[in-house]
């Protein structure tokens, strides 16, 4: 198995735990603090598991490096964990002031903050509509521009407010929730990577053999969906017509779950 997501090791935890002893897995992520607590936690699997620090953009790459040719199935759950939102302290959450930086990999590429200070108002607006479905975008992008320069996550969230008219902050979600993942995406370039993870993907699974992909954002869904369905006709075929989604108890337990879907795609020839 790959996991091209391993985070903080909990699916590859249960793969693992609940597979016989002839699996393997193969964890990639691009953030060093996760592979280090990945491999603490699946440390009592020993040889069957292998880290490496990677994007899944290289999912090809790191399997051809790993002797891999084949896997039985591959895994991609999208997004940030919830390790990275609350205890980082890289600017994922809008819960606490802290450096506005984003980065999924923290040695590579421009923060939040950097973008956020240096785009024209028209493509912050463009980027905040796009990746958070933010119907505010444009007042958001107009009013970061006045307060500039933002520093951290607390200036982004002042930023946002004094953008969208107090009667029109949503009622289930926090106001900054689209702007701070329309930022997160554009810094990590999530679906650039989701594209090219998917062009690889497919190639990489044995007759039989499982790709699952677990979105948080109805952008990615749509780039999942259109690729799986892109490839029926190439001897795949879609597990499900409709991406699985949590249910309520689910959702109690683990609200961030609210959102997720995953669809699967299964190699036939």
């Amino acid at each position: 198995m790959i996991d091209g997501t391993v985070g903080m090791g909990g699916h590859a935890e249960a793969v693992l735990t609940t597979s016989g002893a002839g699996v393997r897995l193969l964890g990639l992520d691009v953030d060093p603090e996760a592979i280090a607590r990945a491999a603490a936690r699946l440390a009592p699997f020993g040889d069957r598991v292998r880290l490496r620090r990677e994007s899944f953009q290289r999912l090809a790459a790191a399997a051809a490096a790993e002797g891999i040719e084949h896997a039985r199935s591959i895994l991609l759950d999208l997004g940030v964990s919830s390790y990275q939102i609350d205890e980082s302290g890289r600017g994922f959450s809008f819960q606490r002031d802290e450096p506005l930086d984003m980065r999924l990999d923290p040695t590579r590429g421009a923060s939040a903050a950097e973008l956020a200070n240096r785009l024209p108002e028209t493509e912050l607006a463009a980027l905040i509509f796009e990746h958070g479905d933010e119907p505010h975008a444009r007042r958001i992008a107009r009013a970061i521009v006045r307060r500039r320069p933002l520093a951290t996550t607390g200036d982004l969230v002042a930023a946002v407010r004094a953008g969208v008219p107090r009667a029109a902050w949503p009622r289930r979600l926090h106001v900054a929730t689209r702007t701070f993942q329309a930022l997160r995406m554009a810094v990590n370039d999530e679906p650039g990577a989701l594209r090219q993870a998917l062009h690889d993907a497919p190639a990489l699974l044995e007759v039989g053999g499982r790709l699952g992909v677990i979105s948080f954002h109805s952008g990615e869904d749509r780039i999942v969906k259109r690729t799986f369905r892109a490839l029926v006709p190439a001897g795949y075929a879609e597990v499900e017509p409709s991406p699985l989604q949590p249910g309520d108890d689910e959702v109690r337990a683990n609200p961030r779950a609210r959102s997720a879907k995953l669809r699967v795609l299964e190699r036939l020839t």
